[in-house]
């Protein structure tokens, strides 16, 4: 007589997952194989993301790969191996795209707020100080706040509001009038007939009026034609708007003479 080897056939019944072992004649116990779990007949994976999160991190993603296999990927907003994730701040690279006279905040994953500093104004992505201050910001207005800072002229310094009509650095730079002025005595006199106080006038204010009182103390005429402003009927407007926070910016590509 010969032992009959119960895993002889079809692996003795046990799971294609699981080893058959032959214990006494006739007899055989199921083992599931590595990987694997349940009682030998039935073998399922072994999913190790359902228990602790497959020792991921709590800010990780688990991914199962295979039995009892799985990889750890941080969520969007971390950065790691996956088995530690630490949070990225988005304030801390380059201000999180913020003004740098902003302050920005993270909020949640991926997000954070930009907020003007105090004064301030804008969007946090963009903020501006006072107009004298932004005078010098912008390579199209530098040329007159040098000539403020020469004469040390620091009206539209104050709380204003005020309302500045500013020749391009380019042509304060060519005009040949400005050295005689100078020269003479008088650059204060035509730099404040350039500035309008007690009034905080958008381009679109200057559409619909005519006159208004300059520093200086003359009169400047203003007139709408062909979608331009003009004022003394020769100094068009080419850059409007500029909102600092105690007044406002225009360009204009001529001097206005008192």
């Amino acid at each position: 007589c010969s032992a009959i080897d119960a895993c002889k056939t079809s692996n003795g019944g046990c799971s294609a997952k699981a080893e058959c072992r032959r214990t006494t004649p006739g007899k055989r116990v199921c083992i599931c194989s590595a990987g694997y779990t349940g009682d030998g007949i039935v073998c399922i994976e072994i999913n190790p993301c359902l228990e602790n999160n497959g020792g991921c991190d709590r800010n990780a993603e688990c991914t199962q790969t295979g039995p009892n296999q799985a990889i750890c990927n941080c969520l969007k907003g971390y950065s790691g191996d996956g088995k530690r994730c630490t949070y990225i701040s988005l304030c801390s690279q380059n201000n999180g795209g913020c003004s740098e006279f902003a302050i920005c905040n993270d909020t949640e994953l991926t997000e954070r707020t930009c907020t003007c500093k105090p004064n301030y104004i804008g969007d946090g992505f963009k903020c501006r100080g006072n107009i004298f201050q932004e005078l010098l910001r912008d390579y199209n207005t530098s040329r007159f706040y040098f000539h403020l800072e020469t004469l040390s002229i620091r009206d539209v310094a104050g709380p204003g509001p005020f309302t500045l009509f500013v020749p391009h650095t380019d042509i304060l730079k060519s005009d040949p009038r400005v050295k005689d002025w100078t020269d003479r005595g008088v650059m204060a006199q035509v730099l404040r007939y350039h500035m309008v106080g007690c009034a905080n006038l958008l381009y679109s204010d200057l559409t619909t009026i005519t006159n208004i009182t300059s520093l200086h103390g003359d009169p400047i005429h203003i007139s709408y034609s062909q979608n331009s402003v003009f004022l003394n009927n020769n100094a068009e407007i080419v850059l409007s708007d500029v909102v600092g926070t105690n007044g406002v910016i225009h360009v204009i590509n001529q001097i206005l003479v008192p």
